[in-house]
């Protein structure tokens, strides 16, 4: 008879090493899947790799897609830390869009300032709609995945409702686009480049989650609310609070990813800004370990697969699907992986 077991031990190198053996088996079974599709996989790696890697342009290309990455991984890794599964960093980055273009369009301010604006407004908007499901969960003890799952959509409804009505830009050509944002608030860009300043601004946030976890008592505890809450309890850690208050970092962190996005990438609120970030920051946190520096680390790997991710549909024919087929596999495996780390297969004879 087979059966699963928790392992009392659990290897560190195992431990380490096996979200990177996942990544491997994805590669590998993405590969058999492209040699039936008549693609051979080494070439096809090779494409992805010069198309993200190989050029200038392509590095830059990879960070404009890291850039969100970095910042919903770190939200929705925070989260993870305590156990709560934040699955809306990409409402939360819509919102967070919203809240900056809302500043951008009308609040009057300029410059500077309205950079400042832009920037709070985006992890307030953010912070604020993920503390609908924290509070939810730390009052009413409802399930926070179905909860921030779908405000996802309602987060999603809530731009195209601005961007076909009272925010439609009248010179649009009846797209359904906000008006430019002003030049002197957009985010510097890096020479001819999409590459923007809101990467420098990820890359610090890292540090500065790295050192509120791992080095503060406020990371300790969150660490020990996810870990056995019970503990929590008789320690007189406020476990209510903790939990509306990782939620509204964990957004506002995704929300800022709204704010770059609109203020550096593409300079007004429209549909679409996402591009499933979100999402894809579910498998990041989870590759990282829930690691700040690894959130890094991973943003960047997944931002190669998903510029490389055009090179198969130029060069090799293969469709769009294919690229979130991709995705899909490293997280199947990653979460196999995971299980795997905390149980093992045990084989009995039947009648002991």
């Amino acid at each position: 008879m087979i059966r699963f077991e928790k392992r009392k031990d659990i290897s560190k190198y195992f431990a380490m090493t096996a979200p990177f053996v996942s990544v491997l088996l994805a590669l590998t079974t993405a590969g058999c899947i492209m040699l039936f599709a008549g693609v051979n996989p080494l070439k096809a790696y090779m494409g992805m790799f010069h198309e993200s890697l190989g050029s200038v342009y392509g590095i830059t290309e990879t960070l404009v897609k890291a850039t969100p990455l970095i910042f919903t991984g770190l939200g929705v890794s925070v989260a993870f830390r305590m156990k709560i599964w934040n699955i809306g960093a990409d409402g939360q980055l819509y919102m967070g869009a919203i809240g900056a273009s809302w500043v951008a369009l009308f609040s009057g301010l300029t410059g500077f300032a309205a950079m400042i604006g832009m920037f709070l407004a985006a992890a307030f908007c953010g912070g604020l709609w993920a503390s609908v499901a924290g509070f939810l969960k730390a009052k009413v003890r409802v399930n926070e995945i179905i909860v921030t799952l779908l405000m996802n959509y309602i987060a999603a409804a809530w731009v195209s409702y601005l961007v076909y009505g009272p925010w439609k830009d009248p010179k649009g050509f009846n797209f359904p686009i906000t008006q430019r944002f002003s030049p002197d608030i957009m985010l510097s860009h890096f020479m001819t480049y999409r590459l923007n300043t809101g990467f420098l601004l990820a890359v610090a946030l890292v540090i500065i989650l790295y050192i509120l976890v791992e080095k503060t008592i406020w990371g300790y505890e969150i660490k020990v609310i996810g870990d056995n809450p019970n503990a929590a309890k008789y320690a007189g850690i406020k476990i209510d609070r903790s939990i509306i208050g990782v939620m509204f970092l964990s957004g506002a962190l995704a929300g800022i990813a709204g704010y770059v996005e609109v203020a550096g990438v593409q300079g007004r609120l429209q549909e679409g800004i996402s591009q499933g970030y979100g999402y894809t920051a579910i498998i990041v946190a989870w590759l990282a370990g829930r690691s700040a520096i690894g959130v890094l680390i991973v943003s960047v790997i997944m931002a190669v697969i998903l510029v490389g991710g055009d090179s198969l549909q130029i060069l090799m024919q293969l469709p769009v699907a294919f690229v979130n087929m991709f995705q899909g596999l490293i997280l199947f495996f990653i979460l196999a992986s995971d299980f795997f780390i905390h149980n093992k297969i045990s084989i009995r004879r039947s009648g002991k």
